[in-house]
């Protein structure tokens, strides 16, 4: 974020000596983007932050991808990725299953009930979402409690673990960029702060508010970074003489923040809204955007749910959070399931769904939307929880005609 702050000891000029109440010096760190050329912050570390005593392969979970082959619209039930009990042993790293992904930016989904070690990511910024649960996000430049409806910016490099809180599952819905992710460009003024028509503020931003504290010796670290694995990804895993969180301050403009989907104001209109108006963040060759409980269109003649349309450059992926969305009942799909609407295929709105919106004036439903500026491929786990059926919705039959494809061959509208 362009917005600078100050957390924890630092000295009064950068780039001089910061010492401790003994004498000896603290180690400054510089953690910039674009080298030296964008934003960056300064983190005074106890110990040398490069002091590593070991080094081995990390073996990431499956980032495989297969092509979108037959061209279809996908949905895609995450919520039978981890049945029953299975996620009490899973933490919030190496228990991400890729569902989707590209050059640009994968698409990740856990749930987890048990601390994640310490991790980076090398490759490009992640924003996390929390769909339930709560954690404390603890980084190097402090910590960030976390919760349902809660996005969770990281960026590149940023050291950090999570840790559930509570008996209830953490399920978070991943997107790792190749990129920076930021809000757009649009809401932003030439210097960086959040315009008057942007639909959130400074204000709603969540920031570690204390600097890191951490103990130990030989602590390791997993690190995602460029390789030749599938997707140009590998990990490793380097052990540090001492732990990595041990920052008495920082500043600067680059660090995490969580934003909560509550404290985004929906843009409304007389007739139906394109999906920028609910946009929130960006990255290269992608965007994400929130559809959350609103008034809706309110021309005497206008209907409410989205017009069909064809995504000429984009891939839409579609993440239904809550409530009750309006456009795809009679789909199949429901909380927890993800629609994939791949460039070159028009979509829109079930048949029973146009009708019955007319005359509606507000919309109780919340997703989480990615649009891609590259084709994306099916992971592991998105090929493990396909629904069959629903390519077939909108004509009301399969391939053969009866229903022998997997799917009923007439559907209902709700």
């Amino acid at each position: 974020m362009p917005h600078y702050r100050s957390v924890g000891d630092v000295p009064r000029k950068r780039h001089t000596q910061h010492r401790r109440p003994d004498g000896s010096l603290y180690y400054e760190e510089l953690m910039g983007e674009e080298g030296f050329s964008s934003d960056s912050s300064l983190l005074y570390h106890r110990e040398i932050p490069s002091a590593i005593v070991d080094a081995r392969p990390w073996t990431l979970p499956d980032q495989c991808t297969s092509p979108n082959a037959p061209l279809l619209p996908r949905h895609l039930r995450l919520h039978a990725l981890f049945p029953g009990e299975s996620w009490r042993g899973c933490d919030a790293v190496n228990g991400r299953r890729l569902v989707l992904g590209n050059g640009d930016v994968r698409i990740s989904y856990a749930v987890a009930g048990v601390a994640s070690p310490l991790y980076r990511n090398a490759v490009g910024d992640e924003c996390v979402y929390v769909e339930s649960g709560s954690a404390v996000v603890e980084t190097q430049f402090g910590s960030l409690v976390v919760g349902q409806g809660d996005y969770v910016i990281l960026p590149r490099a940023t050291t950090h673990r999570w840790v559930p809180v509570g008996d209830e599952p953490l399920r978070i819905y991943a997107i790792e960029a190749n990129s920076h992710i930021s809000p757009p460009k649009r809401y932003l003024s030439k210097y960086g702060q959040l315009l008057e028509h942007a639909p959130y503020c400074e204000r709603d931003l969540r920031v570690p508010e204390a600097p890191a504290i951490g103990d130990g010796e030989d602590v390791e670290v997993l690190v995602k970074h460029r390789g030749n694995g599938p997707g140009g990804i590998v990990g490793s895993a380097l052990t540090y003489a001492t732990h990595p969180l041990d920052v008495v301050g920082w500043d600067g403009c680059l660090y995490p923040y969580t934003f909560n989907v509550e404290d985004f104001m929906p843009i409304t209109g007389k007739v139906h809204q394109p999906p920028p108006v609910h946009q929130v963040f960006e990255g290269w060759n992608f965007v994400i955007c929130n559809f959350l409980p609103r008034k809706v269109d309110y021309h005497p003649q206008s209907i409410p749910v989205p017009y069909y349309h064809s995504n000429v450059d984009s891939d839409e992926v579609m993440f239904y959070v809550g409530g009750d969305y309006e456009a795809r009942k009679g789909s199949g799909i429901n909380i927890g399931s993800i629609s994939l609407h791949p460039g070159g295929y028009a979509h829109g709105p079930q048949p029973s769904a146009v009708e019955a919106s007319i005359g509606v004036d507000f919309f109780d439903e919340s997703a989480v939307m990615v649009d891609t500026f590259r084709p994306l491929e099916l992971g592991e786990a998105g090929l493990a929880v396909e629904d069959p059926a629903y390519a077939w919705t909108w004509a009301g039959r399969g391939p053969t005609g009866d229903g022998d494809d997997g799917g009923p061959a007439v559907f209902s509208n709700s």
